[in-house]
């Protein structure tokens, strides 16, 4: 397992910012094609075996799923046909804005992005609107919110890709940075079969 890894790492670059992060011009062309899109952006968070260390137990407790979990937070083009950049393999309890917020900082200032309510507060970020306390949304924002999420759903579609695969959606039993490559080689192969790379002959 550990061989094609390694091998699938080196053949399908796992996002387009690692295709072309060992080219700084490439990169620079390729964050100025992408103002052109409004980009989306999306998390997920899968169950990892319980550490036997208590202090692990306590990073990776996630509240949400009641669970130790890992979290990886992806960002695609708009129609979902290629992953732009994945942060994979951390700690469940990491908020979803905080780790977007490591990915913006490498796109250009001017970058925008659409997300789901986690994602509220964040820059350049057009988020669905958000229920008043104590108040009913309008018709209008509840409309619109329909619409938002038709337009969001192709990230959904990506992540289902992703999740495929066994290794990417079932109780995790790797080391970290075991695991982190094994997703790594997984998005490189979704890449691969949504046509937006091609194996090295």
């Amino acid at each position: 397992m550990h061989y094609w890894v390694q091998f699938l790492r080196q053949a399908l670059p796992a996002s387009l910012f690692e295709e072309f992060e060992e080219c700084e011009v490439a990169w620079s062309v390729v964050t100025e094609m992408l103002t052109e899109w409004e980009l989306i952006v999306d998390s997920t968070e899968q169950v990892r075996q319980r550490p036997g260390d208590s202090d692990q137990q306590t990073q990776y407790y996630s509240g949400k799923k009641k669970q130790t979990t890992y979290k990886q937070s992806v960002i695609g083009l708009p129609d979902g046909s290629d992953i732009v950049d994945a942060i994979v393999a951390h700690p469940g309890p990491s908020a979803d804005i905080t780790l977007f917020r490591q990915q913006q900082s490498q796109f250009q200032d001017v970058q925008t992005f659409a997300g789901d309510k986690a994602y509220q507060g964040a820059d350049r970020t057009r988020t669905p609107h958000k229920k008043p306390k104590g108040r009913e949304l309008s018709e209008a924002q509840t409309q619109a919110n329909r619409i938002f999420a038709g337009e969001r759903i192709l990230i959904e579609h990506l992540m289902r890709h992703l999740k495929i695969f066994r290794a990417a959606k079932e109780i995790v039993r790797l080391r970290k940075d075991n695991y982190a490559q094994v997703i790594l080689a997984i998005c490189g192969l979704v890449r691969l079969r949504l046509g937006a790379i091609e194996l090295p002959v």
